[in-house]
């Protein structure tokens, strides 16, 4: 491989970090000699020899967590903040480092409970500041903390945080093709009151990748064998008010 080549590849790989989404790691990947030239919906055999998403192809791991929690919608509160919450640690790294450490995230987060974080004090913020078992990283803590008294003002004059943020939900005739942007109008919506209302490490690309885990859109490719079961799912599921 060439000079240019790999100054490619480097650059790739720093851009996925910013992405927000185990779509970016897979895409980071796309420079290598295997995928080059293939768009991201192409798909990738799963343990089973049935298609996944492309992405899936870049760790091991990623196959369960595409198979049972990616796009399947969800309604509970706890879990909608935890994955707020890890999607803004994830900003500047990896899917692949947090889904890793995502356990000890919960273990230090007392299970990411708002009520609970939103108690957290400078003791608090010292205590996870020596924790090698998560990413270490002042601000995106003090965010953390910030945005579980925010979530807690959010479900008192919104009813739930569910509530709220199904609002945002996109048109699913109206979006583009799975896993072709980052962003959409929906997710910069939602970015920008989060944001007003206090909210912090949630921009738009962060949240796309929170609304894509979420289930607020289906972006499972069309050949993907999960696609179809997710589509389900959301045909199923109750949209909280």
């Amino acid at each position: 491989m060439g000079r240019r080549r790999r100054s490619v590849d480097r650059r790739a790989r720093r851009g996925a970090g910013k992405n927000s989404s185990p779509v970016a790691l897979a895409g980071a990947r796309a420079g290598g000699a295997e995928w080059a030239n293939e768009p991201m919906s192409a798909t990738v055999k799963g343990p089973d020899g049935k298609p996944r998403c492309r992405w899936c192809g870049a760790a091991p791991e990623f196959f369960a967590y595409h198979d049972a929690e990616w796009g399947f919608p969800v309604a509970d509160d706890q879990r909608l903040f935890e994955k707020l919450c890890l999607e803004s640690f994830q900003s500047g790294l990896s899917w692949r480092t947090i889904l890793a450490k995502r356990d000890n995230f919960r273990a230090a987060f007392r299970g990411f409970d708002v009520d609970a974080v939103a108690r957290f004090t400078a003791r608090d913020v010292a205590r996870l500041l020596k924790d090698e078992g998560i990413v270490r990283h002042r601000g995106k803590i003090e965010a953390v903390i910030n945005n579980a008294k925010r979530a807690r003002e959010l479900v008192e004059q919104e009813g739930s945080l569910a509530a709220f943020v199904w609002r945002y939900e996109p048109d699913a005739k109206k979006r583009a093709r799975p896993q072709t942007v980052s962003t959409s109008a929906e997710s910069v919506a939602l970015s920008k009151e989060l944001k007003k209302r206090g909210w912090k490490f949630v921009g738009p690309t962060t949240v796309y990748a929170f609304m894509q885990a979420m289930g607020l859109i289906n972006d499972h490719v069309a050949a993907c064998v999960v696609r179809g079961e997710v589509e389900r799912a959301r045909k199923r599921f109750a949209r909280p008010r």
